[in-house]
């Protein structure tokens, strides 16, 4: 029964007051380890893959159908691979493969960690928004974040592999699927989710330090694109699963 529960047996509705995501360039041979074996890179110019460190104010989150009241507002924080996936049907998929997830609430920790498989475990992570300027910040995690969003024009960041902002928007999340692998019994576990009027903003980061990316040798990677989204409905629709056929 618990096991069948983490499959996300339920639709999930949310409102997402900021969405901030730093998206990482990596050479693609160094990421490729990390995926299970039916996933593969979403790689750019077939030499960069990415990593993004998302961190979200959400509030009414709640399962679809209840009333917004019963909802709880979270800072949700995750480090997602973007990769890609080909159905059983034949169809091609781009996703979020997921590697670690935190939030601000035991609350959130325990119910994410009853009805998903995202790992989720607490953390001191705060999102402060004034004026044009912001700040994430969790001492716990090692995350301080630094920019600003009021800037008459934007710059991508030095080194970007990307020659645009448009390029960099591709890669800019939450792509629409996620998915889990569960090597014992080669499953698939599809989350599907669903938003509107989703039109990231390119933002200026000032500075950051990311510990996890340093516990993951990846000290060195490339900060390849920066963006935001506010007050934003989400809704991550309830899981599907498809033998994978290796």
């Amino acid at each position: 029964m618990l096991a069948f529960l983490k499959n996300h047996p339920f639709a999930v509705d949310a409102y997402f007051e900021q969405s901030i995501v730093l998206t990482f360039a990596v050479k693609k041979e160094r990421l490729a380890s990390m995926l299970p074996s039916c996933l593969e890179l979403d790689v750019f110019n077939d030499e960069w893959a990415f990593i993004a460190a998302a961190f979200v104010k959400t509030k009414e989150l709640r399962p679809k159908g209840f009333p917004k009241f019963l909802g709880n507002n979270f800072t949700l924080v995750g480090y997602r691979l973007f990769v890609k996936y080909h159905t059983n049907a034949g169809k091609r998929y781009r996703g979020l493969y997921i590697l670690k997830s935190e939030t601000n609430k035991l609350k959130m920790q325990v119910l994410g960690n009853v009805f998903t498989h995202y790992n989720y475990s607490t953390t001191d992570v705060t999102i402060v928004d004034l004026n044009g300027k912001f700040s994430v910040v969790s001492k716990k995690s090692g995350v301080n974040v630094q920019g600003s969003s009021e800037l008459e024009e934007i710059e991508l960041p030095s080194n970007s592999p990307f020659s645009s902002w448009k390029e960099a928007r591709r890669y800019a999340g939450p792509l629409p699927f996620t998915f889990t692998f569960n090597k014992a019994k080669s499953e698939v576990l599809i989350i599907e989710g669903v938003r509107e009027s989703w039109v990231p903003k390119p933002i200026n980061i000032d500075k950051y330090e990311i510990e996890f990316l340093s516990e993951l040798g990846l000290e060195d990677a490339i900060l390849a694109s920066a963006f935001e989204v506010k007050n934003i409905p989400y809704t991550w629709k309830k899981g599907r699963i498809e033998k994978w056929q290796s």
